[in-house]
């Protein structure tokens, strides 16, 4: 194995570019510039990307963008961050935004573990919101998990005090990881308590995937910790 090789990173996704439509090229060629946030190693200026001082919001792996577009369209005080490697995503999240004539919304289509540890600012984020991550369901393939405690004590870097941290997954393994590790990082409180997890809050939208999973009996399991500085 060459040094090289040893050095990479685990990542946590897989790339898959998939096609885009024409409408997605589109909007990524005539909205991009507008929403879309180049990566870069160095902090932002959140403030002033915005235009504003807002409550901030993260979402990684926004998917095809509905519930971060909604999310935001219900809270138009709100800014929102969407982090998402898959192109086809981002200029589905781009018509959407064009559709819904939203303004507080921005795209970094980059590593998210990139992202926090050179774009984001320490204490800058009120919520990061993680749904339905890769659950990496193999045992051979848990290291791959994005939620380990070194990402958690990243997320507790960049949050306010106060600050959210919310997981939703459909695989109840992960979900008992996700408890596994929270309980290694120092600083946060389980909002649920001894319940451990909460019922789906009505900020998080209610997707179709997991309209259909309800209709086969699957469930879903919504983590939400406070970060206590």
């Amino acid at each position: 194995m060459s040094e090289d090789h040893k050095r990479r990173p685990i990542r946590s996704f897989v790339l898959r570019q998939g096609r885009l439509t024409k409408a997605q090229q589109r909007a990524l060629e005539q909205l991009g510039p507008r929403f879309l946030v180049e990566y870069h190693a160095a902090p932002l200026d959140l403030a002033q990307l915005f235009g504003r001082e807002a409550k901030r919001v993260l979402e990684i792996g926004f998917g095809d963008g509905r519930s971060l577009s909604a999310m935001a369209a219900a809270n138009p005080d709100t800014d929102y961050i969407g982090v998402e490697v898959h192109r086809p995503g981002v200029g589905s999240l781009l018509q959407q935004i064009e559709q819904l004539g939203l303004t507080n919304v921005r795209i970094i289509s980059a590593d998210v573990m990139e992202v926090l540890n050179n774009m984001m600012p320490d204490n800058s984020l009120d919520s990061v919101y993680l749904f339905f991550p890769d659950p990496w369901h193999k045992k051979r393939h848990h290291k791959r998990r994005l939620v380990q405690p070194a990402f958690v004590d990243l997320i507790r870097r960049k949050l306010r005090a106060g600050g959210i941290f919310h997981v939703a997954t459909d695989w109840q393994d992960y979900a008992e990881h996700v408890l596994a590790v929270m309980d290694q990082v120092v600083g946060f409180e389980n909002m649920a308590a001894a319940a451990k997890f909460m019922e789906r809050p009505d900020y998080r939208p209610l997707t179709k995937f997991e309209q259909r999973g309800q209709r086969l009996g699957h469930g879903t399991w919504d983590l939400i910790y406070k970060y206590q500085a």
